[in-house]
């Protein structure tokens, strides 16, 4: 029998990540990677280095591949229509992952099927922000309806492509980089929650616990599975408004929708991710199927495996460079305290406030994991000592 080949279309460490689990499915993977020293061109074998955005190298990069999948959502979906009429699978499709690269497509597309999402439209310029912004301020109410959102609707990831302006005046910047601008209230909300499901081509899928996730500087800090404190019914509804997106968009494999708790107890749609993230990779040491085992099973159409939780609770804390690039040395410490501790790295250089890695923690105590990751991701950072 011949073990397929599934082509990775970027190098980072979510792609490191998927091709560590189907080592043990003995699945071989080809990478198309911008350079030699990416995070998952260190690991993998068969490696092409070019450019995503090129038609020509992503039709050479296919040849010997059985489906073609992604670390990230930006080749062009012009180029994987192109794969696709050359017989070459391609999931997620384009016509599911153009949800994920323009965030005014998504936004009409989730309007149009019924999800919750905080109120947005796409702005022209400065003044038509200041318009929106008063369309938000309640009759007879005083105030000018900032401060506002405002998102680049392409390229904007870890908090880049988002400003959050109280004037007119902050509002020049966003449309200084030429792309439609999208403007979204800025929500009172109590957390931010994330829903992870997995979904495959026959239409198999499988929904992981909601989980909380805590941002600092836009950038994913502390996941928490499964949220704490979170009633039952608003998580299954999360799961299932998670399900059916994944439906109504063809999704094929992971799709992350990162969720607003708001104080009134509703769930309102932040953004859509259709491969594995940050706010899953928990699952790796604390689910039974990791999100990247069910991203590679999905993408094959294969059934996929149990999404449930192996520990009470399980915190995964993402690990950032600082003034201190050594953490090699911080193993000693961080492992001989801790001998439950699991420590995922991605071969990154360090640089202040890169993310280089994360730790997960898991068991029966909620403050001791918590402890437990902090103490870990700060001790290998520098920030802890001791």
């Amino acid at each position: 029998m011949t073990f397929p080949v599934v082509g990775m279309v970027g190098g980072g460490q979510l792609a490191r990540m998927t091709h560590e689990a189907g080592i043990p499915l003995g699945i071989r993977f080809k990478l198309l990677s911008d350079t030699p020293q990416d995070s998952a061109a260190q690991v993998v074998s068969d490696v092409v280095i070019g450019d995503h955005r090129d038609l020509d190298t992503l039709r050479d990069f296919a040849r010997g591949c059985d489906v073609i999948t992604f670390d990230h959502e930006h080749v062009p979906v012009e180029h994987l229509r192109a794969l696709e009429a050359d017989g070459i699978p391609v999931r997620p499709g384009p016509d599911a992952l153009m949800h994920a690269q323009d965030k005014g497509v998504m936004r009409a597309r989730l309007d149009a099927i019924g999800v919750p999402c905080p109120r947005h439209r796409i702005v022209r310029d400065p003044a038509d922000v200041a318009a929106f912004a008063a369309e938000g301020v309640p009759e007879g109410a005083e105030g000018d309806g900032f401060p506002v959102v405002l998102k680049t609707v392409r390229g904007g990831y870890d908090g880049k492509g988002v400003w959050v302006v109280d004037s007119v005046t902050e509002a020049e910047a966003p449309f200084r980089a030429g792309v439609p601008v999208l403007a979204e209230e800025k929500v009172d909300y109590v957390r931010e929650l994330a829903a992870n499901v997995v979904r495959s081509p026959h239409g198999q899928a499988v929904a992981y616990p909601v989980v909380e996730s805590q941002q600092v500087d836009g950038v994913c800090d502390t996941v928490i599975a499964p949220a704490p404190d979170l009633d039952e019914s608003l998580a299954l509804k999360a799961e299932e408004l998670a399900l059916r997106i994944a439906k109504e968009l063809d999704v094929v494999g992971h799709l992350a929708v990162e969720l607003f708790q708001t104080h009134d107890g509703r769930i309102l749609v932040n953004e859509l991710a259709m491969r594995p993230h940050n706010s899953g990779h928990w699952t790796q040491d604390g689910a039974i199927t990791s999100q990247f085992a069910n991203h590679v099973r999905a993408v094959l159409d294969l059934p996929l495996g149990d999404p449930r939780p192996r520990a009470r609770w399980t915190v995964m804390v993402n690990v950032l460079g600082g003034d201190y690039p050594d953490m090699y040395s911080a193993y000693l410490h961080c492992m001989a305290r801790d001998p439950k501790l699991k420590i995922h790295m991605y071969g990154k250089d360090v640089k202040p406030g890169r993310k280089v890695g994360h730790v997960n923690t898991y068991g029966d105590d909620l403050d001791e994991v918590l402890e437990r990751a902090r103490h870990a991701a700060g001790y290998l950072k520098g920030t802890i000592t001791e």
